[in-house]
């Protein structure tokens, strides 16, 4: 993949006018938002990655970092911790991602972060990316093809972000673990406890790869599972209610698991969730986070909210789900999409989100820290966006 880098602008003196001319204007705008709300909000954070950033392979890198993100009125980092099969440090459970075991072996940049973003006083919630997922060639696929959900044509795969079911080799292609299999519980928890109990961070953070894809289920396990737990097979229609409702049953189990180990760890047993909308979470990965509220396993929720428009943001905003959940009481905050790949959200459109956001009482969480002034920051540059940030989180 070919990234773009940050817009330069052509001379020193260019970038001092722009500047000194774009405070003048953020005091306009900051007179217009509701800065009060903003500063009582449950969060202001973002989310933290490798891919593609070489933060977690350099100590200055993280450092400078976390100082950035504090000085800009940041005080929640959710830095990736479990991705594409591998995780950020040594862990009994699963292999060391491939570049940091090449560079960086003994660098831990979870903990690193968490240590430099604790004497600033922001809070660290790792985030567990890929859940249940897999590459389709990874370690733990082969060792265990009786822990892995299928179709009912037989085939675990799953061609996502551009990969093609035909043409794509393995590791690009995408199978999941099954939520209801007492090996891939083990290991699950297993993965999301150890960190905890290592870098003594604030909570965790499922997202929405934590879930069970409505077109499998149709493995010898499963279909075992639910005959011996209801006498009848599954039936050919995988969106057939009651067949759905068994399966959100068996996650539900998982998440419940999760929290009472969390609770008996040494660790922080906060669990955040960042699913998409309701009615697509749940139809499409039977992930009922109306219930998880409820009754509790999740302690916030991050919603994504990554519309182009403001328009179309503020439409998401109003879902019936996201109501319900304030109306119980948990914390809600909105993902917001900062800059990725070849799309960058202009700062003054964040602004406008944010304002949204903050005046219905929802924190911002940014995905992701490239896109607030690093890489993806678009034509504007590192400096005018990391100045309209400031302002407005200020």
């Amino acid at each position: 993949m070919k990234f773009k880098t940050p817009h330069t602008l052509k001379s020193k003196s260019k970038t001092n006018f722009l500047i000194k001319h774009l405070v003048v204007l953020l005091a306009g705008c900051a007179t217009q938002l509701p800065l009060a709300v903003v500063a009582g909000a449950n969060r202001v954070g973002v989310w933290l990655t490798n891919s593609p950033s070489p933060l977690y392979y350099d100590a200055g890198r993280i450092d400078r970092a976390v100082a950035e993100l504090a000085d800009a009125g940041f005080n929640t980092l959710y830095p990736n911790v479990w991705s594409r099969g591998t995780t950020f440090y040594r862990s009994k459970w699963a292999p060391m991602e491939p570049a940091l075991a090449e560079r960086s072996p003994d660098l831990d940049p979870i903990c690193r972060i968490t240590a430099r973003a604790h004497q600033r006083g922001l809070q660290v919630i790792p985030w567990y990316e890929y859940g249940l997922m897999e590459p389709g060639d990874a370690k733990v696929v082969k060792q265990n093809p009786d822990w892995i959900l299928k179709k009912q044509d037989g085939s675990p795969y799953y061609a996502m972000h551009g990969a093609n079911l035909q043409t794509s080799p393995l590791k690009d292609l995408r199978v999941w673990l099954n939520p209801a299999h007492p090996g891939v519980r083990q290991r699950f928890i297993g993965l999301i406890t150890e960190i905890v109990e290592r870098c003594k961070v604030d909570g965790v953070q499922l997202d929405d790869h934590f879930a069970w894809p409505v077109d499998l289920g149709y493995d010898s396990y499963t279909s075992a599972l639910y005959k011996q737990e209801t006498g009848l097979e599954p039936p050919a229609d995988y969106t057939n209610r009651a067949w759905m409702t068994w399966r959100r049953n068996k996650l539900t189990e998982l998440l419940v698991e999760l929290r009472q180990a969390l609770q008996r760890s040494n660790g922080n047993s906060r669990i955040s969730l960042s699913p998409g909308p309701f009615r697509f979470a749940y139809n499409k990965w039977l992930q009922d986070w109306e219930i998880w509220s409820v009754r509790r396993l999740v302690d916030e929720l991050v919603i994504q909210n990554y519309a182009y428009s403001v328009r179309g943001f503020e439409q998401d905003l109003n879902q019936p789900a996201i109501e319900r959940a304030q109306s119980w009481g948990i914390p809600i905050n909105i993902g917001v999409l900062a800059g990725f790949g070849g799309r960058t959200t202009d700062a003054n459109t964040l602004r406008k989100k944010v304002e949204l956001s903050a005046s219905r009482g929802f924190g911002v969480i940014y995905f992701y820290w490239e896109g607030l002034w690093g890489q993806y920051a678009g034509r504007e540059g590192a400096e005018i966006r990391k100045s309209i940030l400031n302002q407005v989180h200020r």
